[in-house]
């Protein structure tokens, strides 16, 4: 998943709320809801790519929550005039918390045999987030630090549905409450959580377009959806979905509403956004249908015992399922059909254990149910028992590092020369005005220019070694995410148009020409830019004779100013993350070449060939950096004992540092 929606993941996240207390209130098509909606995120995280929109099953468990809490809150406060609040939060914990730490127990666990120490540590921070039901804030600040560790195959990353839950209910019944004591009416109750659903509303739409991550993770821009199902079930809606005669046909399109969303929503649309008013309205309209007496709409085929079965399951297969795919995955990197098919028996296995073993013993135990302060003070003792056990982890994991592993972890966390002198030298994704960053003689030689994305700040400390070494100077414009060429771009974790991007590139030529060096360097991630067989990441990827364009445009814009220009090829792109493969492969007693990755795998050729002729018809030079890292059939991950990249595509600085003579002969040669 990219950020995709597991972070990027991108959408997993499963509620089961408890059904309501008396048994005449239990509706067998919201048991099966539940069911359809977990099969859409496990389809979606297992990889079923005719399910492209499975992940917007949170979306759908959402409104569900949203739907019963409401109705059980307002059933309570019409017999009693209040809520209990302190039992409403006992009664969550005996049914949320006893298997959430138990599959974060069993995950810190079986980690500790998969996982590397450097990811046991970071992981084990997750878990630790995840046991106090606080991972989604954790998340947002992981999925907008564009160098932060690969946060998406984080095995408790899923938490982030719980914890936006269990915030929604500690806010919900005290909105309610409070909105009750002053007596508004059925009328005004419902205006009145209609305007929390609309300004909620407004503000995730205006966040998706400005900052996903925080539209995504952060509950009181998902509150809306709680809204809808909450909205859906007081007694205006309720009643007139009784009395309307095609309310059997309005569940109908809501299922069609959420088959059209797990059919058609990708990864590359904003989400949450305008979008998601397409599975919340289809679950509304399911809900609403289901009032309606008798059995023309979709309640007699959700009702069907194999739905029900697999709702009742669905919390328990929405814990184990993320896990159990990810350590699959780490395991055996190239999942096969077959492999999948045991990944969800496993699933299935383990879900049936925790929901017979634990979670329903614990949720029924009536020692527990008989005083609010046991259960709550089973809550106290299980979060601070996940968080105990998640900080313990983290440090034994550090106490597991011997000086190959603290090796790998330096070489990957190193800084380069750009970012150790001020982190600020790499514009953030929304920044706009260039910074140049200076290095070398104050009264150069020569003055180089490196301008481009992460993939020239990776080049910035050989570059600044060469500099230094020949009395010249180093000017650096570097943006993540922005390439040298001139092309607009697609931003997968802003999810628009990069606009940003766009503003900063105009800027920067303009100071360069202004600054008239001697040289400028381009170099730039093209593989993520432009449509190849190598890297494929999005849907927004450009046509190469775009790109090819782009550079050219580039190209001339800073010939026109005097400058000479040079066209660095891209690195290779590793299969896996290198600095965490390397680090398992040592801690499991392999040899690092298991991290190797096959020049054809790692090398792509279409988009250098168009960069070449493009340099070709300029007077650009064109430097081919691949031999640095690929031998004629291999990228190896380690190079003379050092590690080649800190991630699939990121040179780690010290290879970087060692690449200075290699880097000055190919780039320079007789020009000096």
């Amino acid at each position: 998943m990219s950020f995709g929606r597991s972070g990027v993941a991108q959408g997993q996240g499963v509620i089961r709320m408890n059904t309501p207390a008396t048994s005449g209130s239990f509706r067998p098509d919201i048991e099966g809801l539940r069911a359809l909606a977990v099969s859409g995120v496990i389809a979606f995280h297992f990889g079923m790519t005719s399910l492209p929109g499975g992940f917007v099953g949170v979306d759908i468990f959402f409104v569900i929550s949203g739907f019963l809490i409401t109705r059980h809150l307002q059933q309570e406060i019409s017999k009693s005039g209040t809520v209990d609040l302190w039992r409403f939060y006992a009664r969550r914990a005996r049914r949320l918390l006893p298997a959430s730490l138990f599959v974060i127990l069993t995950t810190l666990l079986v980690g500790y045999f998969i996982l590397a120490p450097s990811e046991q540590q970071f992981y084990s921070k997750g878990s630790l987030f995840a046991s106090a039901y606080m991972i989604n804030l954790w998340l947002i600040r992981w999925t907008v630090d564009y160098f932060a560790s690969d946060a998406s195959n984080n095995p408790f990353i899923h938490f982030w549905s719980l914890s936006v839950e269990e915030q929604f209910y500690l806010v919900w019944p005290a909105l309610l409450l409070l909105l009750a004591r002053l007596r508004p009416g059925k009328g005004g109750l419902f205006i009145l959580l209609s305007m929390v659903a609309a300004i909620s509303f407004a503000l995730c739409w205006r966040m998706t377009a400005v900052s996903q991550p925080w539209a995504f993770y952060f509950s009181p821009l998902r509150a809306w959806e709680f809204a809808c199902g909450g909205l859906a079930s007081m007694v205006l809606p309720q009643r007139w979905a009784r009395r309307f005669r095609f309310s059997p046909a309005l569940g109908w399109l809501g299922l069609l509403l959420i088959a059209t969303a797990y059919l058609t929503v990708t990864e590359g649309i904003p989400f949450p956004g305008s979008i998601a008013l397409v599975p919340v309205l289809g679950t509304v309209l399911v809900l609403l249908s289901g009032a309606h007496e008798g059995s023309a709409g979709p309640k007699s085929v959700l009702a069907l015992r194999p739905l029900q079965e697999i709702g009742k399951l669905s919390y328990s297969l929405y814990l184990w399922h993320w896990p159990v795919i990810v350590y699959a995955g780490i395991v055996q990197p190239e999942l096969s059909l077959v492999d999948r098919l045991l990944c969800l028996a496993v699933t299935l296995l383990l879900s049936l254990f925790s929901y017979h073993f634990i979670e329903n013993p614990i949720r029924h135990n009536a020692w527990l149910a008989a005083k609010t302060a046991r259960s709550l003070g089973l809550a106290a003792l299980l979060t601070g028992a996940g968080t105990t056990v998640a900080y313990g982890s983290a440090a034994l994991a550090g106490y597991s590092f011997d000086g190959k592993q603290r090796l790998i972890q330096q070489s990957a966390e190193r800084k380069s020369a750009a970012r150790e002198f001020d982190s600020a030298c790499v514009l953030e994704r929304e920044a706009v005005r260039p910074k140049a960053c200076a290095f070398g003689a104050a009264k150069p030689k020569k003055t180089i220019v490196l301008l481009g994305d992460s993939h020239a700040d990776h080049w910035s400390t050989p570059l600044k070694k060469i500099a230094e070494r020949n009395g010249w100077r180093l000017v650096t414009y570097l943006k993540s995410s922005c390439p040298a060429a001139d092309v607009p771009t697609w931003n997968g974790v802003l999810m628009r148009n990069y606009d940003e991007c766009d503003a900063w590139k105009r800027l920067a030529f303009g100071e360069i020409a202004a600054l008239k060096p001697d040289m400028v360097i381009l170099s730039q991630y093209s593989s993520n830019y432009v449509r190849n067989d190598i890297n494929s990441i999005s849907s927004h990827q450009m046509d190469v004779r775009d790109w090819a364009k782009g550079i050219e445009r580039s190209v001339e814009t800073l010939e026109r100013a005097g400058s000479d220009v040079v066209l660095l090829r891209d690195v290779p792109v590793h299969k896996s993350y290198l600095d965490k493969c390397v680090a398992r492969a040592l801690w499991q007693q392999k040899s690092p070449s298991v991290c190797d990755t096959p020049r054809r795998e790692a090398v792509e050729e279409t988009i250098p060939a168009a960069e070449r002729k493009i340099a070709s018809q300029t007077h650009a030079s064109y430097v081919d950096v691949v031999d640095l890292f690929c031998n004629r059939t291999t990228c190896p991950a380690v190079i003379d004992g050092k590690l080649t990249f800190r991630d699939r595509h990121h040179i780690a600085t010290p290879y970087a540092e060692s690449l200075a003579p290699s880097l000055e002969r190919a780039i320079f040669g007789d020009r000096r």
